[in-house]
């Protein structure tokens, strides 16, 4: 049966050439394509390839055949061929005929965000609900692309006796692929209930689940918190699998939990096979929404993560935002001739305008420096402690 395309690393440990495609259109201006490019090289680089040279065309929209203009595309064309490149990889969805078309003429691998992102949660992916959700929202991103898949075999098999060869394994993979995507939704069923078990088996303590970008911290504060050694790294989707730990502040316990972190244009399949992971923060009673403050366009990516919470019922929760990389934002911000009362002032207005628009709900850290976490912890202690008195009255002298 075809499998997805994987990116990985050469036999010989070289890694593959990219090329990435964009298009500037009217609700895309440069600016904003570029910021998606950054992240689309950063994916690319976490998958395990190397960005050699973008391409970008300005368009009203998509052409439907193949996403950018015939002169566009003989330009990609003729560097791919000159350049030996390995893979394109398109920063948008591309359509199955796109793809088909695409490759007929590149003729080297053909990768859309969409696959990109689901490669990566593939080599990143450890426990049982995290492989079968990836296998599931990869079955189901494979689906209607196996047309062209197969097209080799009608190319090279054609003639008398042979017409249609590729329609006949066509079938027989859809076939497969059908069934197996209904097995992994049973697998999955099974685990939810597994799940579920165990949630209700944690007993009465408070739930606290991180969420929000990736690569904004959350398992640095995971381990800061909770005293662990979860995966932490400079890359996108270092954590694919839920993890949950106890933490207890002051002598108050609670449950903690560090979820996968969202990301814009988050292809729909994986949307879909992730939202039994997303239990984990639709079930907790206070979200800690991380933000990397030093991030050029923070403000964008709480937009992305307040509309994932918006989609998965989680929006009601309780939120504290909490600024993370608070140290990287003051050498990225500040000059280094800028005095130290300039400095504090800017900060303070700062964190005074976003007091204002969380209702005194937000909070600056530096978990790799460790700064502010004595504040961080007493906040949070108090936001648990509060949630302890509402839901059990009658056990307010407890804590």
């Amino acid at each position: 049966m075809i499998e997805p395309v994987k990116i990985r690393s050469k036999s010989n440990g070289i890694q593959e050439r990219a090329i990435l495609i964009g298009l500037i259109t009217p609700s895309q201006p440069e600016p904003l394509l570029n910021e998606y490019l950054d992240e689309l090289e950063f994916l690319a680089l976490t998958a395990g390839a190397k960005t050699v040279k973008r391409f970008f065309q300005k368009m009203e929209h998509p052409d439907p055949r193949t996403y950018v203009g015939k002169g566009k595309l003989d330009e990609i064309k003729t560097y791919v061929q000159d350049k030996e490149i390995d893979l394109a990889i398109f920063d948008d969805e591309i359509s199955p005929a796109q793809q088909r078309n695409i490759e007929k003429e590149l003729r080297c691998k053909i990768v859309d965000r969409s696959m990109l992102i689901l490669d990566i949660f593939a080599q990143r992916a450890r426990t049982l609900q995290a492989t079968t959700q990836v296998e599931l929202a990869q079955m189901m991103y494979l689906l209607p692309r196996l047309k062209g898949m197969w097209e080799h075999l009608d190319r090279v098999k054609g003639g008398i006796g042979m017409r249609g060869s590729g329609e006949k394994e066509i079938e027989t993979d859809r076939r497969i692929i059908n069934a197996k995507i209904s097995m992994l939704k049973e697998k999955l069923k099974k685990i939810d209930r597994q799940n579920a078990t165990q949630r209700k088996a944690r007993g009465e303590l408070i739930r606290v689940a991180l969420v929000g970008y990736t690569n904004v911290g959350k398992s640095t504060l995971m381990n800061l918190l909770s005293k662990s050694a979860i995966l932490a790294e400079n890359k996108l989707f270092a954590t694919v699998d839920t993890t949950v730990r106890k933490v207890v502040i002051d002598n108050v316990p609670f449950l903690l939990s560090d979820t996968v972190g969202f990301i814009r244009k988050l292809p729909h399949h994986l949307v879909e096979s992730f939202k039994s992971t997303l239990d984990e923060v639709r079930e907790s009673d206070i979200l800690l929404h991380v933000v990397d403050v030093s991030h050029p366009h923070f403000e964008d990516q709480i937009n992305v993560v307040n509309q994932t919470l918006t989609e998965i019922g989680a929006a009601d929760k309780k939120i504290l935002l909490v600024f993370n990389k608070l140290d990287a934002y003051e050498e990225r911000q500040f000059d280094e001739f800028l005095s130290d009362e300039v400095k504090e002032e800017l900060l303070n207005e700062l964190k005074t305008y976003w007091q204002k628009q969380t209702n005194n709900s937000s909070l600056f850290i530096s978990a790799v420096k460790k700064l502010n976490m004595a504040e961080f912890r007493s906040r949070l202690m108090l936001e648990v402690t509060d949630f302890y008195h509402k839901r059990y009255p009658y056990k307010a002298g407890y804590f």
